[in-house]
């Protein structure tokens, strides 16, 4: 696989494996001499770290802009709080009433004001951390506790993908506002499930999320050996090729408690991994 490809690892459920399948990748990524990054783009919940432990975090806060109005320079013409679509600034009668949390940082309100009494002020949102896991260039998002900035702070984590670089993005589940934000702009999705009655719901869901968005993808199906061939069956109705099945093994489950690497700890799924990586440069270079 050249570099500068974006993959995607997304679920609609939680707890079906994706991170595990998002680090594991990454490594096999990294052991096959490719330059890969790991982004763990679950801002609310990120626990990439746990498995790939990178080295030498570097941290930085995650800010975005919202108003600051100066009284002694606003005419309460009112223009700011109808233009805003989300009703983060509202003029009512000689007050200005500012709603942090449902500003989107779009800048109108500062732009459009004529006597420039509104000025964008930094809002600290969360922290991005940064550093090296084994030859691994580690990115993760951290929300800041009651904040509800979600996309942009995926956004800014997104900022960091290099395009000379493999990319492994770590999604959320489901299909909510930060779920699209992540998965934007990439080159391909891998989309996790299991065999279960939520599993299938969820994948369903997760399908039609992808097919509007216009984006490729595959699914990976965890915990195989459970449930009753539904989700499989789905999958050949739909066309929807199953890239690597993984079993409902004990020791994957242990592996994963123990914060340990799935391919270092239980050599026989790397072939797996491995082949997830070949088909994925098939598709890079037009051979798939």
């Amino acid at each position: 696989m050249s570099d500068g490809f974006v993959v995607a690892v997304a679920s609609g459920k939680g707890a079906t494996g994706k991170t595990t399948v998002a680090t594991n990748l990454a490594r096999c990524l990294a052991g096959a001499g490719r330059n890969v990054q790991y982004l763990d783009c679950d801002v609310e919940e990120p626990n990439g770290h746990v498995f790939l432990k990178p080295q030498s975090l570097d941290k930085q806060e995650g800010a975005i802009e919202i108003p600051s109005v100066d009284l002694n320079r606003c005419t309460a013409c009112g223009l700011c709080g109808r233009i805003c679509q989300y009703g983060a600034i509202v003029c009512i009668k000689e007050q200005i009433l500012i709603f942090e949390q449902l500003c989107h940082s779009c800048g109108g309100c500062w732009r459009l004001c004529a006597v420039e009494a509104i000025t964008p002020t930094p809002c600290a949102i969360g922290e991005i951390e940064a550093g090296n896991a084994n030859g691994i260039e580690f990115v993760a998002g951290r929300l800041r506790i009651g904040s509800a900035r979600t996309p942009a702070m995926i956004k800014q984590v997104k900022a960091g993908i290099a395009k000379d670089q493999i990319a492994v993005i770590d999604v959320r589940p489901g299909t909510s506002c930060p779920v699209v934000e992540a998965l934007k702009d990439s080159d391909f999705v891998l989309l996790v499930t299991e065999p279960t009655a939520f599993g299938f719901n969820d994948l369903k869901l997760a399908v039609e999320l992808l097919r509007q968005m216009k984006l490729p993808f595959a699914v990976v199906l965890n915990r195989c050996g459970i449930g009753n061939g539904q989700v499989e069956a789905y999958c050949t109705v739909e066309g929807i090729e199953i890239m690597m099945k993984l079993p409902d093994d004990r020791q994957i489950a242990e592996v994963y408690s123990a914060g340990r690497m799935v391919v270092e700890a239980l050599p026989q799924y790397k072939e797996q991994f491995l082949l997830l990586y070949e088909y994925l440069r098939g598709l890079k270079t037009g051979t798939r």
